[in-house]
């Protein structure tokens, strides 16, 4: 069973159509015992980091989530998704993440215009699953006003230059999560969906 998180802070309608689109009737879970017997998770989000990590506290969830990595089920996060599973985001003030992927998210620096928001590409950083078949440079749409640091470089799949060059594809151990929005992004979203279900999840799509 595919999950989708519902923890009220996600695109949840447009990720379950991406999913659909490649054949795959997923489930919105949105309580931490259903979720922990499903066999892979899409964790979307928008928003804040602060709001979205007291939902996931109120709900159980965030244990649920770093669990559910603990087992070694695939994840694949989607934008905020990516960032709540760093140490620590900068945004609402300093909100603690999930601590999956060491690092933190830090806000665009001054001078650029925030959000980060429309299309911009890609590049591929190192071979990975995620982005088979996959152009180097592809392009890809964002939305969003804090980048993600990690602290391993080993952990960088991807990156996206937007003043600086920060991580858009990251990936750790069962977990896989990108900055961009694949299900907003067409043809080459829609790959990176179908890659995570065949290479990663293991279904056929």
């Amino acid at each position: 069973m595919l999950a989708v998180l519902d923890y009220g802070a996600g695109n949840l309608r447009s990720v379950v159509r991406a999913l659909e689109v490649n054949g795959i009737r997923p489930v919105v879970l949105g309580d931490p015992d259903a979720l922990l017997r499903a066999d892979s998770l899409v964790f979307p989000g928008v928003g804040a980091a602060g709001s979205a990590m007291r939902r996931l506290r109120e709900r159980g969830l965030d244990e649920a989530v770093r669990e559910f990595y603990r087992l070694g089920r695939p994840i694949l996060g989607v934008c905020l998704g990516l960032q709540l599973l760093f140490d620590r985001s900068e945004e609402d003030g300093g909100t603690p993440g999930l601590g999956l992927i060491p690092g933190e998210v830090r806000r665009f620096p001054d001078g650029l215009k925030i959000p980060h928001m429309g299309w911009n590409q890609v590049r591929r950083q190192k071979d990975h699953p995620i982005l088979a078949g996959i152009p180097d440079g592809a392009y890809f749409y964002f939305v969003h006003s804090y980048y993600a640091a990690p602290a391993d470089p080993a952990t960088v799949v991807a990156t996206t230059d937007y003043g600086l060059d920060f991580a858009s594809v990251v990936a750790r151990d069962n977990l896989v999560a990108t900055q961009f929005h694949p299900e907003k992004s067409g043809r080459w979203g829609l790959a990176v969906y179908a890659n995570f279900l065949r290479t990663l999840v293991g279904l056929r799509c």
